[in-house]
């Protein structure tokens, strides 16, 4: 009787069977593996893919050197009391299946609170409890579903991982082969009838034969089974018409030199690999350079403090940090590298790290990550590790922060390159079946030339390459926006919401004046060093003219948004903030901003802030104001009110005194009456309006501050090309549809030709890649030149 399948792995059961709940296993591995997904309620991994898994290796002990902490410690990306990050590398990974079940693992044992699979690099990110699970039974866990990971020496000490350079090899066996074909196939195009080349034709074309071996199966490998997991899964994806082709042409070259028909199609068939082998090598390469220069130092164009030996301060771009620096963190300000805790308390929000909103306590001699925010009062760490080579360096290129992972043109080019396909299939095979009426000679030649010149590789390359350019260009004018996404929502925006403070207006020539009872020296060191605390613009102003004071750590800071601070050092105690949080009364109409100090409960008086505004202001809101509704929300009050009207376009909407949560809920409103809000903020008291708007962007002004709740980050320099950014942006999207068009239209010239049966096979081969590049070519020259607008 004949053995059966097993139904988890899909390997013959050769050695033993085992029946359960009515199926087939090759093992009692196997068998184990399906008990505890239909336990925990994953058997639709089945329905994903016919025998997905593979037989786990079960071996005791195995993974226990994951149990020493040092070996751990050096693994894991993130470490925060019971929350730790891993990335493991999992061979295994190979279809929709799997991705399905790693991305479930939190149902197989609930001390994994996530996981996300990057299918490209066959990697697995996890979060998870350590107080729940250990690394070691993580690891455990997935090498008991089948999905060993792959720990190396390399992963250990931290060593960069090594180039995939298996499309070059690719690449060289195919142009090898399509080199010496064409060698071989001199005496078929010459028809020179010479004897002793007719003599040895047969071998000719025995050796072409030998020659196609490696370029379909290795060389073309990448297409064939792409093609295979396509068609298995139920879905038809844009290698499938290529797989199609190379297989006609093997298939039909090795049955003409077998029955000596004739010499085949392997001049074409090792051509057309090559030729597409060739265009996917650039398309790679010009992707990588596009990423390559999309680097932390442009999503991260922030400063930080630098405490010298002396005791003063300087700021420094973040990517000249270096082991060993002392920084300064100020409240609500992201930590940038990984680092000790030497002074203050530390109340750090790692929520742009583990998606966690709840704070952790720190202290001194405590570890802290990149990407960790301080909540409360100023800190000093020492740094680790340089920026470079901190968590925060992969944040915002992870898929896991994006908020919109599948964008309007993501979905456009699916849906194209889904109904294209089967419209290229359908095309092809009745094109060719018309051609065995008309001259079956020619039938082969058009059913592949369909196939191949048709591809909708072009239309899936539009997108990601305008937008990925723009990326670039707008990094090296100042403007540093999260990634694809933003640029697409940026786009659709008709709604452009400012902030005054430190948005519309700068510190940089500000007038300060003080009316009260003279602060004392001790007052003043206090009130200097409750205002070094914060990162809010005024709070800065006002540090800048206490400078000759000294800096001393303070015993509490605690800093409340869009009301004030409060300091406390031995039996002193300082406020200062508006006038409802110091003294409880309404602000009286002065003629600038007020920052109000009281001492120990007695009033002292207050600072009136005259603000500046940002050149080119007035000529950005005249350009906004045609195309976008305008609005302007302030924490102030309405001293400035007579200006601003000035400086707005007429009827523009001002609204002062206007708290965070007032700011957040006011952007609802207008998207429940079905506006695209862009919110434009300091980055501070702004926060949740930044977070709930379409685009966000967050004003740099010193370069000192950042914030995660926001979509681009812009240099307060370039404030006044704002508006070109935005239209920008408009002309990208019309770029992309252009291109869709142009690729289109090309592959409707292309079908047309090959239809008539006017081109050869190896002809389309040349031609497909080369509307690849066509379009990344049009694409980046298009986008730099609507990219010279800007100043």
């Amino acid at each position: 009787m004949p053995r059966s399948n097993c139904f988890h792995c899909g390997l013959p059961c050769e050695t033993e069977e085992i029946h359960f709940d009515e199926k087939s296993f090759c093992c009692n591995g196997c068998k184990t593996v399906y008990a505890i997904f239909r336990d925990n309620d994953l058997s639709y991994y089945y329905e994903l893919e016919g025998a997905p898994g593979k037989t786990p290796e079960l071996n005791q002990g195995k993974f226990d050197y994951l149990d020493d902490p040092g070996i751990a410690e050096r693994l894991l990306e993130f470490q925060d009391e019971s929350h730790h990050i891993i990335s493991l590398s999992i061979p295994h990974i190979h279809c929709s299946s799997c991705i399905w079940v790693l991305e479930n693992l939190n149902r197989l044992n609930p001390g994994v609170y996530s996981s996300q699979v990057d299918f490209p690099r066959k990697e697995a990110r996890i979060h998870f409890n350590s107080e729940q699970i250990s690394l070691k039974e993580l690891v455990s866990l997935l090498n008991a579903i089948g999905y060993e990971p792959s720990i190396t020496l390399e992963q250990y000490e931290g060593a960069a991982k090594k180039i995939d350079r298996k499309l070059i090899y690719q690449l060289g066996i195919a142009g090898f082969a399509f080199g010496n074909i064409m060698f071989l196939s001199f005496p078929e195009y010459f028809e020179s009838g010479e004897y002793w080349l007719e003599k040895y034709k047969g071998l000719f074309h025995w050796i072409m034969f030998a020659f196609s071996l490696p370029v379909v199966f290795y060389s073309g490998s990448g297409y064939l089974t792409s093609a295979y997991k396509s068609l298995r899964s139920g879905i038809l994806n844009i290698d499938v018409p290529i797989a199609l082709g190379i297989l006609v042409l093997f298939i039909r070259s090795t049955v003409e030199i077998t029955l000596d028909l004739g010499q085949g199609f392997f001049d074409s068939l090792t051509g057309l690999v090559f030729f597409l082998l060739l265009g996917k090598f650039f398309q790679q390469r010009t992707y990588s350079f596009l990423s390559f220069e999309r680097d932390y130092k442009s999503y991260f164009p922030i400063a930080v403090t630098r405490l010298k030996t002396d005791g003063s301060e300087d700021n420094i771009p973040v990517h000249q940090v270096v082991t060993g620096d002392r920084l300064l963190i100020k409240s609500n300000s992201l930590i940038p590298t990984d680092s000790i805790l030497l002074k203050g308390e530390g109340r750090v929000d790692y929520s742009f790290v583990t998606g966690e909103a709840r704070a952790v306590s720190k202290k001194s001699g405590d570890r802290l990550y990149a990407g960790g925010k301080q909540l409360q009062g100023a800190i000093e760490i020492e740094v680790l590790k340089p920026v470079s080579q901190s968590y925060l360096t992969e944040l915002w290129s992870d898929a896991a922060f994006s908020r919109n992972p599948k964008t309007a043109f993501r979905n456009l080019t699916d849906r194209i390159g889904k109904r294209f396909t089967v419209a290229v299939l359908t095309i092809a095979f009745v094109a060719a079946g018309i051609w065995l009426f008309i001259e079956p000679a020619r039938a082969l030649n058009v059913l592949t030339a369909v196939l191949i010149i048709a591809c909708p590789c072009a239309i899936a390359l539009a997108a990601p390459f305008t937008l990925g350019n723009l990326l670039r260009i707008f990094g090296k004018k100042g403007f540093y926006v999260k990634d694809t996404e933003s640029l697409e929502r940026m786009a659709l925006v008709d709604t452009a919401i400012f902030d005054k403070t430190g948005t519309l207006t700068t510190t940089r020539r500000n007038s300060i004046d003080y009316t009260g009872i003279e602060l004392t020296e001790a007052e003043a060191i206090l009130l200097k060093n409750t205002l070094r605390a914060s990162g809010h613009p005024l709070s800065q102003t006002l540090y800048k003219q206490l400078a000759p004071y000294n800096i001393i750590p303070l015993d509490n800071f605690e800093e409340h948004l869009g009301e004030g601070l409060e300091g406390r050092l031995a039996d002193a105690h300082i406020r200062v903030g508006s006038s409802e949080f110091v003294t409880g009364a309404p602000p009286a109409q002065a003629g600038g901003s007020e920052v109000h100090v009281s001492t120990n409960d007695s009033y002292k008086g207050h600072f009136i802030i005259r603000n500046s505004y940002r050149e080119g202001a007035g000529k950005l809101f005249e350009d906004l104001n045609h195309d976008y509704s305008l609005a302007v929300l302030s924490g102030d009050n309405e001293s400035e009110k007579a200006f601003l009207e000035e400086l707005l376009p007429p009827l523009t909407p001002m609204y002062f005194n206007q708290k965070p949560k007032e700011k957040l809920q006011f952007v609802r409103e207008l998207q429940r009456e079905g506006k695209e809000v862009l919110m434009i903020g300091d980055g501070l008291n702004d926060a949740g309006a930044l977070a709930q708007s379409k685009v966000g962007i967050a004003i740099s002004e010193d370069a000192n501050l950042f914030t995660p709740a926001c979509d681009a980050i812009l240099d307060s320099r370039q404030f006044a090309n704002l508006g070109v950014f935005l239209g920008i942006t408009k002309k990208a999207m019309k770029i992309i549809y252009m291109s869709f068009a142009f690729s289109l239209l090309y592959n409707l010239v292309g079908l047309y030709f090959a239809v008539t049966g006017q081109l050869e096979p190896v002809i389309a081969a040349i031609l497909m890649p080369l509307s690849s590049i066509s379009i990344v070519a049009f694409t980046t020259a298009a986008t730099n030149w609507i990219g010279r607008k800007i100043e």
